[in-house]
């Protein structure tokens, strides 16, 4: 049986860059952009490079709801 796989988005207009998910991503799957969105916040986005396992954790401890995961 294949391994499923994992995407994460990130809506940049809404983070406040407040690192919760950040912090909370045993994976190290999310990053702060070095961009700013239209807030003037350093958002969190996906690193490509990194691995998602689903666990969803990043969805629950952001406080904007701006993060959402997709099973491929």
């Amino acid at each position: 049986m294949g391994k499923k796989a994992h995407t994460v988005i990130v809506r940049s207009d809404l983070c406040k860059g407040c690192e919760l998910c950040i912090h909370f991503c045993k994976r190290s799957v999310l990053r702060f952009s070095p961009e700013f969105n239209i807030q003037g916040y350093h958002f969190a986005e996906a690193d490509p490079a990194a691995e998602c396992n689903g666990c969803m954790v990043c969805t629950s401890v952001c406080p904007e709801v701006a993060i959402e995961v997709h099973y491929e």
